[in-house]
């Protein structure tokens, strides 16, 4: 992190445009501290903050900006200095901010680059948004296996690493692939340390490999890095053919994107490319009225079940006290279930298939839990209304407590089954839906026991 004297130094050195204190001032903050730093600054500042810095650096800051800060300063860039900086930047960091820029400006780029960087950069951009392929690297370190009959030996797997490792994203893995460039095993840089130079690759090499499709979608290959701690996961094509790498850290950022996406889900909000800090107030509006103006909708019908129990609550007045608390609590518990359910589907602990003997355990669960609640809001129902009321609210409060519970737990699995993602039941549909339920519930006790 930037300390209090870094920043104070930089902002006075950009006030009073201090070159000679910003070229020093850059070259001693961490690159993606620095990104941090010209993430809050103008686009004029932010430029003039990278030209103080060696091309492989400016590279490696620019890649930490999100994509929406890195666009804008590629618009205020020349066509030649926006070339270099693809040059240095690491192959999906690249293609990310390619499938970004206008066609123009990617023309202008791509006339500028080498043969093989275009075709790396057109290859690694064709990849439709969310696989495993865009979001893949292309730079990492294979060996063939063996070459005209003559297998490869680790001496030579070595100096393979030494050449190629300059431009690697990570050395620690290093992939052998067959004659048809498919991949057949892998080694780690400690195997290739440790074992005899005159041993070949093909007898110590992993032959037990886990890789992905490039068409899989991204999540998966998180997933798969998550579950059997890889730092890399190489990604194969249809025939096989090792195609790139995902990285512990790319894997990182899926697993982060798509942790705010499940909550933003869970509280009714819809997607956004942008993040919060960078939203537009047309882009806020529109993410969130939808679902709004559709809960509203569905909340007329707690209206209506309370305007059919107008006699009641004329009768009893009382009752309109406890009506917020019980129908809350029956929201409250089933935003509980179905926050565990969802976070149980996503990280694979749980299936469809264990949906019976789950409500088996919340059918107990909740008992428990209602029974308590009923226990402690009782002795508040006899105060304020004497025995019969006291007996609605406790026997109220057990039975929603109970079916709010279950339709938590239930309505994930209802939304898997329907093909949609379950972290739209959590939050203000559950609590809607069992604030209907609980009115209805609450009503229909009241009158049972009050009626007679």
């Amino acid at each position: 992190m930037i300390n209090d004297e870094q920043l104070a130094s930089l902002n006075k050195a950009i006030v009073e445009d201090d070159t000679l204190a910003l070229e020093y001032l850059v070259l001693d903050i961490k690159p993606v501290d620095l990104a941090g730093f010209i993430r809050y600054q103008t686009t004029q500042a932010g430029l003039k903050l990278l030209t103080y810095l060696p091309l492989e650096e400016r590279a490696d800051v620019f890649g930490h900006l999100n994509v929406v800060t890195q666009c804008e300063l590629a618009e205020k860039m020349t066509e030649e200095g926006l070339s270099q900086l693809f040059v240095h930047m690491n192959s999906d960091e690249r293609a990310d901010l390619f499938n970004e820029l206008a066609e123009e400006k990617r023309q202008s780029i791509l006339r500028r680059l080498a043969k093989e960087e275009r075709e790396d950069i057109r290859r690694l951009a064709s990849f439709e948004e969310g696989t495993t392929g865009s979001i893949m690297s292309s730079d990492y370190v294979t060996v063939v296996a063996e070459t005209n009959g003559v297998k490869t030996n680790i001496a030579q797997a070595l100096e393979r690493v030494r050449h190629t490792a300059p431009n690697a994203e990570t050395i620690y893995q290093v992939y052998i692939l067959n004659a048809d460039q498919q991949l057949a095993g892998v080694l780690s840089l400690r195997q290739l340390i440790l074992a005899k130079p005159e041993a070949t690759v093909d007898q110590i090499m992993t032959t037990e490999l886990v890789s992905i499709n490039a068409a899989e979608p991204q999540e998966e290959a998180s997933r798969l890095i998550s579950r059997y701690d890889l730092l890399a996961l190489p990604v194969i094509d249809d025939n096989q053919r090792l195609i790139g790498i995902v990285t512990y850290d790319d894997a990182m950022d899926v697993a982060e994107a798509e942790a705010t996406e499940d909550m933003h889900k869970g509280a009714s909000i819809g997607p956004s490319d942008e993040g919060f800090g960078q939203a537009t107030i047309r882009n806020l509006y529109s993410r969130r009225v939808n679902w709004l103006v559709l809960l509203v909708f569905a909340n007329i019908l707690s209206g209506a079940g309370i305007a059919f129990y107008e006699e009641m609550i004329e009768a009893y007045v009382v009752l309109v006290f406890f009506l917020p608390l019980l129908v809350a609590s029956g929201g409250n518990a089933g935003s509980q279930a179905s926050t565990l359910m969802i976070r149980g589907l996503a990280t694979g602990d749980v299936g469809i298939k264990d949906w019976g003997k789950l409500l088996v355990r919340e059918l107990i669960v909740a008992s428990f839990l209602g029974l308590t609640m009923a226990l402690a809001i009782v002795g508040i129902g006899f105060w304020r209304g004497g025995i019969e009321i006291a007996q609605v609210v406790a026997y109220s409060m057990f039975i929603i407590v109970i079916v709010g519970s279950l339709i938590g737990l239930s309505l994930p699995f209802v939304l898997v089954k329907l093909g949609w993602d379950p972290a739209t039941a959590s939050g203000p549909l559950v609590t809607s839906i069992a604030d209907i339920i609980g009115v209805l519930i609450y009503f229909a006790i009241a009158t049972s026991i009050l009626a007679f």
